[in-house]
């Protein structure tokens, strides 16, 4: 009886072993692990930034249709005029900037 029980307390031993090694393996690692958890912030941090980017962008885009499109605005027209042709008063230095 001796010996069935040493072998049955090995085994347990084990199992707890493997057990244990298996929870701390999926913890770690795996598609909800640790690891992945903070690529998938990194992910996330990427394209919130991008989200703010396009939306400024976006932004900008309307402003320039509704200066076009609503109202004729002269004073817009004369600048978009003078940056895409290069054109500008006698004398005048033009800098492009960006």
């Amino acid at each position: 009886m001796g010996l069935i029980q040493i072998i049955n307390r090995k085994k347990i031993t084990i199992i707890g072993f493997f057990l244990f090694y298996y929870i701390i393996l999926n913890l770690l690692d795996g598609e909800r692990g640790l690891i992945s958890y903070y690529e998938k912030q990194n992910i996330k941090k990427k394209l919130l930034e991008e989200k703010s980017f396009l939306t400024e962008q976006l932004a900008l885009v309307e402003k320039k249709n509704e200066l076009l499109t609503e109202k004729i605005d002269l004073d817009y027209l004369e600048i978009l005029f003078r940056e895409k042709f290069m054109f500008g008063k006698p004398n005048e230095k033009i800098y492009k900037s960006n």
